[in-house]
């Protein structure tokens, strides 16, 4: 799976520390890895280095309906804990996209319902 984090008005340092906060949390989980996405090959005639695509993560799920339902209520409540400013994630899997931001709860429940049952094992 991969998580696309943004906030209205982030710099890309802002960005960062909040990319860096949920990939805390979601290591908490019982999941395979969690690790920045990359961000593709280096420019040409540049040295090569791991460019990482600030805002972005992978999450190595395993096969578990429960672990992926898991991963996503950890982003819901990381969301809810954004006093003031506007935030987005953006999960994709297997070419589904789930986008969370401003949704009420009761909506966001049947957004994450339907996008776990079509990800279950």
């Amino acid at each position: 799976m991969r998580l696309f984090l943004s906030e209205d008005g982030a710099d890309a340092e802002r960005l960062d520390g909040l990319t860096r906060q949920l990939r805390a949390e979601l290591g908490r989980l019982d999941v395979d890895d969690v690790r920045p996405l990359p961000a593709g090959p280096p420019p040409p005639g540049s040295r090569a280095f791991d460019v990482e695509a600030v805002g972005a993560l992978v999450v190595l799920l395993g096969q578990s309906s429960e672990t992926l339902a898991a991963v996503v209520g950890v982003v819901r409540g990381w969301l809810g804990r954004s006093p003031g400013a506007k935030r987005t994630v953006r999960l994709e899997l297997d070419g589904d996209v789930l986008e969370l931001s401003e949704a009420t709860a009761a909506d966001q429940q049947r957004l994450v319902d339907l996008f776990v049952s079509r990800h279950g094992a």
